[in-house]
C-alpha cells in the first residue's frame, strides 16, 4: 500500500496509544505568530482550516493558531525537540529575526545556549510573549 494509502487508513483507524494531535496556541495575530515559529523552525504554515492557521510539526501534531482579538493573551511555554544538525540554523534565524534567545527559562543569560542532558537548548520569546524552547535531547525524567 502506498505511504499516503497507510497514512489515510491510520487516520480513520485511530490509534492504540494516547497522542497529542494539535494544540490551539492562542495568539494576538495567528498569521505573524505562526509565520515566526515556521521561520525559526524551517516549517511551513499550513492553510487556514476554520479559525486556525497550521503548523505542522511534521510528527503528526499541529500548532493551531488561533487570535484572540478582545482579550489579553496569556504567555504559554512551548518546547520543541529538534534536531542536532539543524540546531546552529535556528539560532541563525533567530539573530537574523532580531530575537534574543538565553540559556535559561527566566531568560537571564542572554545569547547563549545551554547543554542540558548532552545536547544544545534556548529559550526565546514569540511576538505573543511564549516561551519558545528549542532542544537537541529530551530531558531526563526519573521513571
Amino acid at each position: 500500500m502506498p505511504e499516503t494509502e497507510q497514512q489515510a487508513d491510520r487516520d480513520h483507524q485511530g490509534v492504540d496509544v494516547v497522542q497529542l494531535d494539535h494544540h490551539a496556541v492562542y495568539a494576538k495575530d495567528r498569521g505573524l505568530s505562526a509565520e515566526f515559529i515556521a521561520a525559526v523552525l524551517g516549517l511551513e504554515v499550513g492553510s487556514p482550516f476554520g479559525l486556525f492557521l497550521p503548523v505542522d510539526l511534521g510528527n503528526g501534531v499541529t500548532l493551531d493558531y488561533y487570535e484572540l482579538r478582545d482579550e489579553p493573551v496569556q504567555p504559554q511555554h512551548y518546547a520543541f525537540l529538534v534536531p542536532d544538525a539543524g540546531f546552529d540554523t535556528m539560532i541563525a534565524r533567530l539573530g537574523a529575526l532580531d530575537v534574543t534567545y538565553y540559556a535559561d527559562p527566566r531568560h537571564t543569560e542572554p545569547g547563549q545556549i545551554n547543554r542540558l542532558f548532552g545536547g544544545r537548548g534556548a529559550y526565546f520569546k514569540d511576538p505573543d510573549g511564549h516561551n519558545m524552547e528549542i532542544m537537541t535531547r529530551p530531558y531526563a525524567r526519573p521513571r
